[in-house]
């Protein structure tokens, strides 16, 4: 089959032939249609972060298809259902994590693109136990960036505990924010997002912001608190340290700020600040499988659709060039060879 691969950190991949994967009887075989492309995988590529991703590896972890073979001991899936592979390829399944529903912190996790190969190929072996179904209606290409950037977003909103009719900040309106956006609003909060030009600010409100502020030009932590009295709930997903202070400063008494971003800079944290004003400050990673299931479903109804640009898996090497240089405007997505 052909694949994409990574066998030194920093090296352009591989466009090759390799062997198609064998399955074993907790698995599936997957034909993958599309498959998105996340900065993570530039980063595992890149071997940016402490915990060095298996080399060769086959990334991608947005990879949807068809179930083509069935593990003997798969029995809730048949030939032919509709699947995507996320970033939470496997858990242990009994760890307090994983028996808390917090299966995404479990220590023993396999990831998909990282620890084992993804979807930047035709096929994907993938567990059987953690693949989940995409929605009827909801084509591959829309369906990939959701199985990351959507589940990821829209589980952040949750963690913030925002409800209806209150204030939402939102940091980055890029591949990630973009979505942020959309989900709060479909959650039905009032959002304020941030960044920078006038594109940004014209998709922000076009996607239902009610307020835009540019972080070059306006005063941001006032301009929100002056509009929404400080925002109960922002989720960061940028990637500068002005920014993740910025979404802290603009929550309110009692608000929490989520975490998603993953800048290489600390975040300084004023305790007195925090401490006096209850303020809760969380981290929050991708999501379970439940997460991706109501994730998927917001956009089958036709809440929330990724702005997506279609390209091939030939084309991944210049993609990641146009990822380092910023020069992406919502998510890729590489449709298979038929």
């Amino acid at each position: 089959m052909k694949a994409a691969v990574a066998h030194s950190f920093g090296a352009p991949l591989s466009i090759e032939e390799i062997a198609k994967p064998s399955i074993d009887a907790h698995q599936v075989l997957v034909k993958i249609h599309a498959c998105g492309v996340c900065h993570t995988d530039l980063h595992a590529c890149h071997g940016d972060w402490p915990v060095k991703p298996k080399l060769p590896l086959t990334p991608g972890h947005e990879g949807v298809g068809e179930i083509v073979e069935l593990g003997s001991a798969v029995s809730h899936l048949k030939l032919g259902d509709r699947v995507g592979i996320p970033w939470l390829y496997s858990a242990c399944g009994h760890c307090e994590y994983c028996l808390d529903g917090k299966e995404t912190l479990c220590m023993e996790q396999q990831n998909s693109g990282y620890s084992v190969d993804g979807g930047f190929a035709e096929y994907c072996a993938a567990h059987g136990d953690y693949v989940v179904k995409i929605p009827e209606g909801l084509s591959y290409p829309d369906a990939a960036p959701l199985f990351c950037a959507g589940v990821t977003t829209y589980k952040a909103l949750k963690v913030s505990e925002t409800k209806p009719g209150q204030w939402m900040a939102v940091f980055g309106v890029g591949g990630l924010g973009h979505l942020a956006v959309q989900y709060a609003v479909a959650m039905g909060m009032r959002v304020v997002a941030v960044d920078t030009g006038e594109a940004k600010r014209e998709l922000a409100q076009q996607l239902g912001a009610e307020h835009f502020f540019d972080f070059k030009t306006d005063d941001v932590v006032n301009a929100i608190k002056k509009v929404s009295g400080g925002v109960h709930g922002s989720v960061c997903t940028a990637v500068s340290k002005a920014g993740f202070r910025q979404s802290y400063d603009v929550v309110r008494r009692g608000g929490k700020c989520v975490l998603v971003g993953l800048p290489p800079e600390d975040m300084p944290l004023p305790i007195f600040d925090t401490v006096l004003n209850g303020v809760s400050v969380v981290g929050s990673i991708v999501g379970t499988r439940k997460d991706l299931e109501e994730c998927l479903e917001f956009a089958a109804r036709g809440k929330v659709k990724a702005i997506i640009t279609e390209k091939g898996l030939d084309d991944i090497n210049d993609i990641f060039a146009d990822m380092e240089k910023g020069e992406i405007t919502g998510r890729i997505v590489m449709n298979m060879p038929k």
